[in-house]
């Protein structure tokens, strides 16, 4: 669409059950034009008015192409119809600075797989490293685990291609907006993600299709010049007077003067060496917690009333946030019906998330319900103080629940009661689950929150958020304890020259979608500053 040629219609209403067909007509009728002068339009956003239960609706806004849309809008004046221009996607032309080998990056997660897709859409063909396996052979591993087999390492639910984001159920919201995120969405529609992901208030591909848009991303990236190598862990750096030189992985020695770092949250490895290594870290404030399960018919009443089953509403989500004493305990990463997985990479200890598929058709829904944890209270002003203090609630919880990867849980109104719960509890958890008293696998900053913050969740949600309801836990890997400090500018650490830290690991994205777009504005800045190399 021409931008000058095109306006903005906000506040388009379809009930429940009516046609997306329809928003042509509807668009005629608001601007008062014949419905042949519509040369084209598109969704721009669409969104659930779920306030009232007795009135639940769909809310659009949309793009349209009539003729002399200028001068209309001069004369009509309505206050939901603007001019709409397009806020464009800017990529600089190539640097001029040297580039004696090509562009390294470290982690095939989403920040890692879109710093490489963009490196090579721009000719630098880059060189992407992942320690753990293609995405195909790691949900074999994942089911193996899930089955009861033992944990790879290498390749489990943190590690591997895709990283973490492949099976944490593929929401794509994020806080920020803009032509990086569009493109971002944009992209992942294009690699076989649905095609209205780039206009949902809540876009979300679900755990059963990420694998298939991960592995058409990282082939598209080969496609354009870019090479891929699975089972190669970083090890080490070769840094000369603070500039890369090269990289020591296992499968040995890589000359490189430009590294982008996008090892993911967990690579707890990784962040050790690197501090051995002078690189510059820094402790951050993350969250911790549990992760609640409820019936997900539930919920559907507790969101919807009546309208609970209408098939136009699928599974409904939520999203709380409860002053709990003096900090706040909200939910995260809600998996609307969904699972519990194990979010674990490191054998010995255990902790969990959720996911959910396509459908979201498991009976259950299940969120994270989380406290920031400062560093001070880490009680360490040590870098790695957050990440020492993830493991050690990690490693109660696995050996509390007879060091076997099942999940420990508790009836929630046990655990406000104070007791242990008995017997089998309902879960989604895959591996099997071990009831006891959360309260001794916790830490107090989590205890004390929850006390006091889920009777005032179950206020605010009708009575219905506690009903029925289990925790199981802990909940530690919602984001990482540490942040790679970087330049804001030249986006590289202060210390070593062309090593970018980026996404997620790094403490600066907290999502799939935060992550890629980091990933995204990374390359971005390599493009800028250096020249491609002659092939």
């Amino acid at each position: 669409m021409a931008d000058d040629m095109s306006l903005k219609v906000v506040n388009l209403r379809l009930e429940l059950g009516e046609p997306e067909d329809a928003l042509p007509d509807k668009l005629s009728a608001r601007l008062g034009v014949e419905r042949d002068a519509i040369a084209r339009w598109r969704i721009l956003r669409k969104s659930l008015d779920a306030r009232r239960h007795e009135d639940l609706h769909f809310v659009y806004a949309a793009e349209v192409e009539i003729p002399h849309a200028e001068r209309w809008l001069e004369r009509a004046k309505l206050s939901d119809v603007e001019l709409f221009t397009a806020e464009r996607f800017e990529w600089p032309e190539p640097g001029a600075g040297p580039l004696a080998h090509r562009p390294v990056v470290v982690g095939a997660g989403p920040a890692g797989l879109f710093a490489g897709y963009f490196l090579a859409l721009a000719g630098y063909r880059p060189l992407v490293l992942e320690r753990g396996r293609d995405v195909k052979q790691r949900v074999a591993d994942v089911r193996r685990f899930d089955a009861g087999g033992p944990l790879d390492p290498e390749s489990n639910y943190l590690f591997g291609e895709g990283g973490a984001g492949t099976f944490s159920d593929g929401k794509l919201t994020s806080r920020n907006t803009g032509p990086d995120v569009q493109r971002v969405l944009e992209v992942l529609a294009d690699c076989h993600g649905k095609p209205s992901i780039v206009y949902e208030q809540r876009p979300h591909l679900g755990s059963n299709r990420l694998p298939l848009v991960v592995r058409t991303l990282r082939r598209r990236l080969e496609e354009l010049g870019g090479e891929v190598r699975f089972s190669c862990r970083l090890e080490d750096l070769d840094l000369t007077d603070g500039r890369l030189k090269g990289l020591m992985t296992s499968s040995g020695y890589l000359a490189a003067d430009a590294a982008v770092l996008a090892v993911g949250h967990s690579a707890r490895d990784t962040y050790s060496m690197l501090l051995r290594r002078g690189v510059p870290l820094e402790a951050k404030p993350f969250q911790l917690g549990v992760r609640v399960e409820q019936p997900q018919a539930q919920v559907n009443v507790a969101r919807y009333g009546a309208h609970s089953e209408h098939p136009a509403l699928g599974a409904a989500d939520y999203n709380l946030v409860v002053r709990a004493g003096e900090r706040d305990l909200f939910t995260f990463c809600m998996c609307a019906g969904g699972y519990v997985m194990p979010s674990v990479s490191e054998p010995g200890y255990f902790c969990t998330n959720g996911m959910s598929e396509s459908r979201h058709d498991s009976p259950f829904a299940n969120s994270g319900l989380v406290v920031t944890v400062a560093p001070a209270e880490t009680g360490s002003r040590h870098p790695l103080a957050g990440v020492h203090y993830q493991q050690r609630w990690e490693r109660m919880a696995y050996l509390a629940a007879g060091r076997s990867y099942a999940a420990p849980i508790q009836w929630v109104r046990d655990f406000l009661a104070g007791r242990p719960s008995r017997g089998q509890l309902p879960s989604s958890y895959p591996r099997g689950t071990a009831p006891l008293d959360l309260g001794a696998i916790l830490p107090p900053v989590v205890l004390q929150a929850l006390e006091r913050g889920l009777p005032a969740m179950d206020r605010r949600f009708h009575g219905l958020f506690l009903k029925n309801a289990t925790l199981t836990g802990p909940e530690s890997r919602g984001s990482s304890p540490v942040r790679i400090p970087r330049d804001p500018t030249s986006r590289q650490s202060p210390a070593i020259v062309g090593l970018y830290p980026c996404g997620e690991g790094a403490g600066y994205a907290g999502g799939i979608v935060s992550a890629a777009v980091d990933g995204l504005r990374t390359a971005r800045t390599i493009v800028a500053r250096y020249a491609r190399q002659s092939l």
